[in-house]
């Protein structure tokens, strides 16, 4: 295992860290708040931790989808601790665990909360909330490629490790460049929905916070009553953008290089409009007789809609009221998730094409045993391991969850709380029902429940892989191994010191 390059990764995104936690910190200075000191802190240990890491290059630059993972994961890990720490230092979140649950939610945009009045927090601490979905959107170690320069071919382990879907792959022959042009795509989408809200009359700093919300689909609020106290004109603008952040980045390529053929010919992005759209007239039919008419239902239904499927967590009703039709269709489009490539969570809309492919191609076989027939995705034969890698990573999925389940029901809250619970943080979702809905928040979990949930939010943002492979066998056997190695290294050289 090359853990030079591993240490090196860590060190540069330590260090990123540290240069966006002047955000939070300009802000307290611009609203006079005291708590920028703490931000301040904290950016300078991660600059003086990282440059530290990074002062050594690795001179092996080369590395592996096990590095890729390694790295990934480690990432996310110590993001998150050096994110939390502000919330402690400030007094405003003084427990850790819930310091690092808020912001684990954050950065892996979940948008599940431990804060019960959220307009409490200074302007500091709601913009970290609302910036950590914005880093964690589009991915840290995405924007380490467009930045940095990593030689040997292992970048796109890397990516690969990080990006959510079945596959990864380039959109241009570099790695660099296809991570410039992903984050080119983010930063331009995150402005035009600034400049939208802006200009529906919503307060500038509300306007950032809700635009970093979209666009890293997390869904953190800077309001009680998340998007709920806001025109209905800045409700549709959030709907809008939720559900196109939602949208396989690749369209938007595409678009840009004007290959309309190639962006409508996503079979993906076709299936996730038709879902939203069948879901969005199904829930306002079944919610008309709470509404004051059918533009409000429709209005209610697309936004819950859009921001449920694209695993963002605003919220404009408490849709915990709505009919069970409704709520069991949200629950539904909580597994199916956003489009693979994009910034949303869940399970992903192309496995689950892949998925009910796989199963008419097995049920046409027993109906004719001798035929051979091809699984296509966009017209093209899809690859035998991105069909074991889909099964491998379903089965997976499902023994997470039940895990987590049996596990946080220690906590003897009901059936709906605890699966629902699950639910939105295993798919990076925010809210769930009953005790975890809208108008709830996750504060009432034990430690326990609360550090299982942290990886289950963790595990569905890396696409449960990078995270498994922390904690595997032979992983942790190579790392003892080479300390048993160095130690015995130094002991010779005591011996050789003594004679």
């Amino acid at each position: 295992m090359n853990r030079g390059i591993i240490r090196y990764v860590l060190g540069a995104v330590i260090k990123i860290e540290g240069i966006l936690l002047l955000a939070p910190f300009l802000t307290a200075i611009i609203y006079r708040e005291s708590v920028g000191k703490s931000y301040l802190i904290v950016s300078l240990i991660c600059l003086a931790v990282g440059s530290l890491l990074t002062t050594r290059k690795p001179k092996d630059s080369v590395f592996y989808l096990k590095e890729g993972c390694i790295s990934t994961s480690l990432s996310w890990i110590v993001l998150s601790f050096f994110g939390a720490i502000p919330f402690v230092l400030t007094g405003e979140i003084p427990h850790f665990i819930n310091a690092l649950f808020e912001t684990i939610s954050g950065f892996t945009t979940t948008g599940a909360s431990i804060i019960e009045n959220v307009e409490e927090l200074s302007h500091a601490s709601l913009l970290w909330r609302s910036f950590t979905h914005w880093i964690g959107g589009m991915g840290v170690l995405v924007f380490l490629l467009a930045i940095i320069p990593m030689s040997g071919g292992g970048s796109i382990n890397l990516m690969r490790a990080e990006s959510p879907g079945p596959s990864v792959g380039k959109l241009a022959p570099k790695m660099k460049t296809t991570a410039s042009i992903l984050y080119t795509i983010y930063i331009c989408m995150t402005m035009f929905e600034f400049a939208a809200l802006v200009f529906a009359q919503m307060p500038i700093f509300d306007a950032i916070c809700t635009a970093f919300g979209t666009a890293g689909t997390g869904g953190y609020g800077i309001k009680v009553n998340s998007i709920g106290d806001y025109s209905v004109p800045i409700q549709w603008i959030v709907t809008i953008f939720m559900i196109l952040f939602g949208v396989n980045f690749n369209a938007y390529y595409y678009l840009q290089e004007k290959e309309f053929k190639k962006a409508f010919a996503i079979e993906e992005v076709r299936t996730y409009f038709i879902v939203i759209f069948v879901a969005v007239a199904a829930i306002s039919i079944n919610i008309l007789s709470q509404c004051t008419g059918i533009f409000d239902a429709i209005t209610k239904s697309a936004f819950q809609v859009g921001s449920i499927i694209t695993t963002t967590g605003f919220s404009t009703v408490d849709f915990d009221t709505w009919p069970a039709f409704s709520k069991t269709i949200l629950v539904i489009l909580m597994f199916i998730g956003a489009c693979a490539g994009s910034t949303g969570g869940g399970i992903k809309v192309s496995r689950f094409i892949i998925f009910f492919k796989a199963l008419f191609k097995e049920a046409d076989s027993y109906i004719h045993p001798k035929s051979i027939k091809k699984i296509t995705i966009d017209n093209k034969p899809l690859a035998h391991d991105v069909l074991r890698s889909t099964n491998v990573f379903l089965n997976v999925y499902i023994l997470i969850f039940v895990c987590s389940i049996l596990i946080i029901s220690l906590d003897d809250k009901s059936m709906q709380t605890n699966f629902t619970a699950v639910v939105a943080t295993f798919n990076n979702i925010g809210p769930g029902l009953e005790g975890v809905g809208p108008t709830q928040n996750f504060d009432g979990f034990s430690n326990l429940s609360k550090i299982v949930l942290m990886i289950d939010m963790l595990a569905g943002r890396l696409e449960l892989f990078p995270i498994i492979i922390l904690f595997h066998p032979e992983i942790w056997k190579e790392i003892l191994s080479r300390r048993e190695a160095r130690k015995k290294k130094i002991r010779k050289k005591l011996e050789n010191f003594k004679e």
